[in-house]
C-alpha cells in the first residue's frame, strides 16, 4: 500500500451525504459485511488513522464500544490523529486518546517522511485540503446504490480535474460497488 489512502462512501452520483449532510449513502446499503471485511484485512497495512473533528466526533462516541464489531478492535487499537483548530484532546473511551494536529498537509508530510501508513475515513475537508496538496497516493470509493441528487460532492466546486487510474474493483452484496484509484 502507498502512503496515504483516503477512503469514502459515495453515491453513484458522487455525493457524501444529503443537503444536511444527511447519512443516506449508509442507508441505502443493506449489507456491510464485504467492506468490513475488506477494511479488516486493509487495517493490517496501516499505521495510523487520520480523521477531521466531525468524523472523530462520530467515530469516537461509536467505536471504542463496538467491541462486536469485526473491526472495532483494530480501529481501537490502530494510532488516530485528528486535524482540528478547535480541539486541544481527542479522547478515545478507555483507548489511547488521539493525537490532534491542525494542519493535515504538515502532519502527512511529516508522517511521509517516516514511512507511515495513513489511511483517511471521511473528513471531507480534510481529504480535499490533501488532495489539494498531492498528499493522496490512493482514493478508494465504495459506492452505494442510491443516486441523491444534491449534498456534499467529493470535490469541492471549483476544484481542479483530479487523474486518476483505477487499480481495481469488486462488486459486494446489496449492490455496493468498490473502486481503487492511484491518484495522479
Amino acid at each position: 500500500m502507498s502512503g496515504l489512502i483516503a477512503q469514502q462512501w459515495i453515491s453513484v452520483d458522487g455525493f457524501l451525504a444529503g443537503i444536511n449532510g444527511e447519512a443516506d449513502v449508509f442507508a441505502a446499503v443493506s449489507d456491510f459485511t464485504a467492506s468490513e471485511a475488506h477494511n479488516t484485512a486493509l487495517l493490517a497495512d496501516i499505521d495510523e488513522v487520520l480523521l477531521g473533528r466531525r468524523t472523530y466526533e462520530s467515530f469516537a462516541a461509536h467505536w471504542p464500544t463496538a467491541v462486536d464489531e469485526p473491526m472495532a478492535r483494530q480501529v481501537n487499537a490502530l494510532p488516530k490523529t485528528v486535524c482540528s483548530t478547535t480541539l486541544t484532546a481527542a479522547t478515545w473511551g478507555e483507548h489511547a486518546p488521539a493525537r490532534v494536529v491542525p494542519d493535515p498537509v504538515d502532519h502527512v508530510r511529516a508522517q511521509r517522511a517516516d514511512g507511515v501508513r495513513t489511511i483517511v475515513w471521511g473528513s471531507v475537508s480534510v481529504m480535499r485540503a490533501l488532495l489539494a496538496a498531492g498528499q493522496v497516493d490512493e482514493l478508494e470509493l465504495f459506492v452505494a446504490p442510491i443516486a441523491l441528487g444534491a449534498g456534499t460532492p467529493l470535490m469541492a466546486p471549483g476544484a481542479a480535474p483530479l487523474p486518476l487510474r483505477l487499480t481495481a474493483s469488486d462488486t459486494w452484496p446489496g449492490g455496493v460497488i468498490r473502486l481503487r484509484y492511484a491518484v495522479g
